[in-house]
């Protein structure tokens, strides 16, 4: 190829465009690009729902009821707690509402299971002549001399088995709801799961005839029934926290 035809071929690659040199040898541009992927199919598989929080839920539960009656209904309506399912009813209280004083106990056993009212056996009647010592029951219509009364858990354990930690957490919140609805002016808890329950502290041999607050209403723990009957000697004590009781309500 002579001088001017290199010249003119020059010429009409520029005009073409190609105006830098890159290398001295040819570039196979098919080589160098890699191989197209393959767009990744979006895994449309739906994550499992969140597990369900019961504590949470029985919280959201007890403080949408506004009275005591849509609070029995609302703790029919939770599911969560499994001891429902071998019970025969919910034990949700007895007595007089608006009442001063609120017995809190421990959980139904098999007559209270029954009749679907709390403290009805041995124990229960034991606990009615106790308070009637001090002119007071369940039955009585004057707020003074009334007795408003529940349990911490509202179905009976199988074989009357003490209440386990998951249970009570579970039917914390409808307690607490439950104090505020009957608004009692002093609460009386029997027995050492009621005070773990509510105070956070077990012991009842100690705890016993000592004022103390929960739910931010002066509370006074006592022997439940059920150990009087196994402990007859223990009512010399039980007596005087009756009286303590009688005290501080006639001092208003």
């Amino acid at each position: 190829m002579d001088h001017a035809t290199a010249l003119a071929l020059l010429d009409w690659q520029i005009e073409l465009g190609a105006t830098e040199a890159i290398g001295d040898a040819p570039v196979n541009r098919f080589e160098s690009v890699e191989p197209m992927r393959k767009p990744k199919t979006p895994d449309l598989t739906p994550e499992p729902p969140a597990a369900a929080d019961p504590v949470a839920e029985a919280r959201a539960l007890a403080e949408n009821a506004t009275s005591l009656e849509a609070l029995k209904a609302a703790l029919s309506s939770y599911q969560h707690c499994d001891l429902r399912k071998g019970a025969r009813n919910l034990v949700f209280a007895d007595g007089t509402a608006g009442a001063r004083v609120m017995v809190i106990g421990e959980a139904p056993g098999r007559d209270e299971d029954q009749q679907g009212r709390p403290f009805v056996g041995r124990a229960g009647q034991l606990l009615d002549a106790m308070f009637a010592a001090i002119d007071m029951g369940r039955d009585r219509p004057e707020p003074d001399k009334a007795l408003y009364i529940t349990n911490i858990l509202p179905w009976r354990p199988p074989q009357n088995r003490d209440p386990e930690p998951a249970e009570i957490a579970m039917m914390l919140p409808f307690v607490t709801r439950h104090v505020e609805l009957a608004a009692p002016d002093i609460l009386i808890l029997m027995g050492n799961h009621a005070c773990q329950a509510l105070l956070g502290r077990k012991g009842i041999t100690r705890l016993r005839g000592n004022w103390t607050e929960a739910l931010g209403r002066p509370t006074l723990p006592m022997f439940h029934p059920a150990y009087l009957l196994r402990n007859p000697a223990a009512k010399r004590e039980a007596w005087a926290d009756l009286l303590a009781l009688q005290h501080r309500l006639r001092e208003g």
